[in-house]
C-alpha cells in the first residue's frame, strides 16, 4: 500500500478525536451526554466544545474530497513521490486544523485549512500538469 492510501486511513481517522473530546465533556456535564438526541444536545454547545464539534465535522466535509483526490492522483499517475508529498500535507495540516479551531486561533487555522485545500485540489490538477 502506497503511503498516500495509508494518509486516506489516517485522514478518515483525524475526524474523531474532536468528536471524542466533547463527548466526554457532555458525558461529565452535569445533563450527562444525551444519546436519544445527541445533535438537539450538540447544537447548544457554546465555547470551546462548539468549535470542536465544528472541527469534527469539517473534518468530515474534508475528507471525500482529499480520499477522491488521492485515488485520481493514483488512476491519473500522478508519479508517487508528488502523490506523498500532498496527501501528507493535507494530512499534517488536518492533524493540526483542530487544535487550531478548538484554541480558537481563526486565523491561523484558515491558514492551514488553505493548505489542506490547495493539497487536495493539486492532487486533482497535477496529474494533468506532469
Amino acid at each position: 500500500m502506497t503511503t498516500p492510501f495509508v494518509c486516506i486511513l489516517i485522514a478518515m481517522l483525524l475526524a474523531w478525536p474532536p468528536k471524542l473530546a466533547f463527548s466526554i465533556a457532555l458525558g461529565r456535564s452535569k445533563q450527562g451526554y444525551d444519546n436519544k438526541q445527541p445533535r438537539a444536545q450538540q447544537a447548544a454547545l457554546r465555547g470551546w466544545m462548539a468549535r470542536a464539534r465544528d472541527a469534527h465535522y469539517n473534518t468530515l466535509e474534508a475528507f471525500p474530497p482529499f480520499a477522491a483526490g488521492v485515488i485520481v492522483a493514483h488512476l491519473a499517475g500522478l508519479d508517487e513521490h508528488r502523490a506523498t508529498v500532498l496527501a501528507v500535507t493535507f494530512v499534517v495540516a488536518r492533524t493540526v486544523y483542530p487544535i487550531l479551531y478548538i484554541a480558537n486561533l481563526d486565523l491561523l487555522r484558515s491558514a492551514v485549512w488553505g493548505v489542506g485545500y490547495v493539497a487536495t485540489l493539486l492532487l486533482y490538477v497535477l496529474p494533468w500538469i506532469f
